[in-house]
């Protein structure tokens, strides 16, 4: 075989090289953006359910009559998007992978309004882990999170257990 002059190419090494430094950045990227995916889907989690205490206020002092609403009832009264309000479909109440809950207990001669709304993670291991924290809210509006395992319920306010989506579990008698 002839060479010509001025003939220039890569030779198998270089390539082979190129390919192998281009799988070591890689290496080094995914879990970086799998960990930036699951910190955008609990920050999404954790704006949601501020959307709900703020829309269960505004639904008790409105069409709540001093009680507070469901998802669905949030959702009907226009407070809540269809996505976070349980839309239809196998994914209701699922957004930016989680699954949205809430419980209501309604006002009594001996109890006050109270609701408690929680998120757990659809995906909780693996490489589409959706995220690694549940997260609950109440109508004190205090956000709280764990990072117990996917069916267990969250430790609560007044030191009680928060909703817990996967038995219907609460404390509100629901």
């Amino acid at each position: 075989m002839q060479h010509r002059k001025g003939q220039s190419g890569f030779s198998l090494i270089e390539l082979l090289i190129v390919v192998a430094i281009i799988g070591i950045i890689a290496a080094i990227a995914i879990p970086n953006l799998l960990a930036s995916r699951r910190a955008a889907n609990e920050g999404s989690a954790i704006a949601s359910l501020r959307t709900v205490h703020s829309s269960e206020a505004t639904y008790q002092a409105t069409a709540g009559s001093g009680n507070f609403g469901s998802l669905a009832n949030l959702r009907t009264a226009n407070l809540i998007d269809n996505v976070l309000g349980g839309g239809s479909g196998s994914s209701a109440n699922v957004k930016s992978g989680y699954q949205f809950a809430a419980a209501t207990q309604d006002y009594t001669a001996t109890a006050q309004a109270d609701f408690q709304a929680t998120c757990i993670p659809t995906q909780t291991s693996g490489v589409l882990q959706t995220g690694t924290r549940r997260f609950g809210i109440d109508s004190t509006g205090v956000m709280r999170f764990d990072t117990a395992t996917l069916g267990t319920q969250m430790s609560g306010p007044r030191g009680t257990s928060d909703f817990d989506p996967t038995s219907g579990k609460t404390p509100l008698g629901n």
